[in-house]
């Protein structure tokens, strides 16, 4: 056994004095691990009738399915008001968050979520991209991966449109598009049952309203999130 002397002399110092030379090593296990932060997606939608809302909830499961991503949940704010939606039959909004555009550069990555007005998105989202004008100028959001996922009211009522014109803001912003491609197997050539969703993201039919998602709507909604996490995690792991 040797020690290294505190006191400077050559005199042995008391005991209290000895380092013990196991105490000078520090194995890679007891090395300091660096932190590495969760990875944070928001889930951002606009939901009239609750079936992009039903979606949204079953992607934030896929999301939080992957170990060290956490979703959050936020709605884009109404453009109309109470008299005319309840004049259109539409329920109470629900009491999720309402987010604001700066808000936005907070997540690691974004999965966007709207019904479909004439092929393209509903107004009240685009609304709240058309606010979103300062973080452009400043390409706050420009690599952040996003998604997209859509309502329809019909088969031919914009299962692809919807989500091609959306990705024109995507691209603006300097975003990464995410889609699933064909990732979710056998789901994605489901022909005996009516299924919505594309390769551009998850997606339902609302037909006249009566119409929830269905098991393997919601099915790929869970795929959805947990796909866009693990690459949302890859992308902040490599950043």
């Amino acid at each position: 056994m040797w020690a290294i002397y505190l006191n400077g002399t050559s005199h042995s110092p008391p005991l209290q004095h000895y380092i013990h030379p196991i105490h000078l090593l520090t194995t890679s296990h007891e090395r300091e691990t660096p932190f590495i932060a969760m990875a944070k997606v928001y889930i951002v939608y606009y939901s009239m009738y609750g079936h992009v809302e039903k979606l949204a909830h079953e992607i934030k499961k896929g999301v939080e399915s992957v170990e060290g991503v956490e979703a959050k949940l936020w709605q884009v704010p109404e453009t109309l008001s109470d008299e005319v939606l309840a004049k259109m039959g539409a329920p109470g909004r629900s009491d999720v968050a309402v987010i604001t555009p700066n808000e936005l550069t907070e997540a690691d990555g974004i999965i966007f979520g709207f019904p479909t007005r004439f092929g393209m998105m509903a107004a009240q989202f685009k609304a709240f991209f058309d606010a979103t004008g300062g973080l452009w100028k400043t390409q706050a959001l420009a690599g952040k991966p996003a998604g997209i996922f859509f309502s329809t009211g019909s088969q031919g009522g914009g299962q692809e449109t919807t989500a091609l014109t959306a990705v024109t803001q995507l691209t603006h912003h300097g975003m990464l598009f995410v889609p699933i491609g064909y990732t979710f197997g056998g789901g994605m050539f489901e022909m005996e049952k009516i299924k919505g969703g594309s390769p551009y993201g998850a997606g339902t039919y609302a037909g006249d309203g009566t119409r929830q998602p269905s098991e393997i709507e919601l099915g790929q909604a869970f795929h959805q999130g947990k796909y866009f996490a693990g690459i949302t995690k890859k992308l902040k792991q490599v950043a």
